[in-house]
């Protein structure tokens, strides 16, 4: 177990677990000693204990776990999502389909079966659930809810099992990179590009991008997170086999495409009426109000990795 932790703690991405720990205990202190009455930032920083402690133990320290970890991450996810949407009693079949699907997803994903993995959501089940709707016999609500619960799949166990997939990609000839450290950078910097976007739109921000959405969004934000984002992928590109180019290309997509996935997140929320998807974790929400930008990220980081090294 020593051993374990030490090798967990070592390389590269060892560099980076721990400035990501130096920087929540600095920040931990800092709230306790200055700001120790705001419950909101008590409470964000007991999450973020959380959160980095579940990470670094469910996805760093071995693959097989981490499979567990991801697997269980879309779980709850996918269950935060079923509860968040209207649902009827005879919808419970097709539901109970999606929830079995995740074992198959992370199955194929650990195995490295890339053509079931990348066809087994979007193809099979894209197939077989309207059908498991048909023999239940219920006419009225087909389409909206084979849709929904499709659409849950994609979003939040296709999208996040890319991590999973990712995590077993053994290192590139002639580099010492591989899986785990393609994963910490993606989620890093998708991570930092949340946090960035409010910073920059709090300090800058005038002009809404999305008002109807996300009114706190602003242009500045987007643009200033979106340049810091494209310097630190090149910056942290020792994680990866990246160019200089291709780790500030990286930089962009992890940006922008977070930011999409953050704002469609929101417009779900809107639609559904709610202000946070759930309440699991304090200061932040839900599940999916922290995973919002990752299920966007996670597909197309993974794809432009793949297409250029694998």
């Amino acid at each position: 177990m020593i051993e374990m932790f030490g090798e967990l703690f070592s390389g590269k991405s060892g560099i980076i677990l721990e400035i990501i720990l130096a920087i929540l205990i600095g920040s931990t202190l800092i709230i306790r000693l200055f700001y120790k009455d705001s419950q909101e930032l008590n409470d964000r920083i007991y999450s973020w204990w959380i959160i980095i402690t579940f990470f670094i133990l469910g996805a760093m320290l071995n693959t097989t776990l981490a499979m567990f970890f991801f697997g269980f991450l879309s779980y709850l996810a996918l269950k935060e999502y079923f509860t968040l949407i209207p649902t009827r009693r005879t919808d419970r079949r097709v539901i109970f389909y999606a929830y079995i699907a995740i074992i198959f997803q992370y199955y194929f994903a650990n195995i490295q079966w890339y053509g079931m993995f990348i066809i087994w959501i979007p193809v099979f089940l894209f197939l077989l659930l309207p059908f498991r709707q048909i023999l239940i016999g219920e006419n009225e609500g087909f389409l909206e809810n084979t849709s929904k619960v499709q659409w849950g799949l994609m979003m939040f166990v296709f999208g996040l099992s890319h991590l999973a997939y990712m995590i077993t990609l053994s290192p590139v000839h002639g580099n010492d990179v591989g899986g785990k450290e393609l994963v910490l950078y993606l989620v890093v910097l998708t991570e930092l590009n949340d946090v960035l976007q409010y910073v920059w739109g709090k300090s800058f921000g005038k002009h809404k991008i999305v008002p109807k959405v996300s009114p706190n969004k602003t242009v500045e934000g987007f643009l200033g997170a979106l340049f810091s984002i494209s310097i630190l992928a090149v910056i942290f590109s020792f994680l990866t086999p990246f160019t200089y180019l291709q780790a500030f290309l990286a930089g962009v997509i992890i940006s922008s495409t977070g930011f999409v996935g953050d704002v469609v997140i929101s417009m779900v929320k809107r639609d559904i009426g709610v202000k946070d998807s759930g309440n699991m974790l304090p200061g932040h929400g839900g599940i999916l109000d922290r995973i919002d930008s990752l299920i966007y990220t996670a597909p197309l980081f993974f794809h432009y990795v793949y297409y250029l090294y694998y």
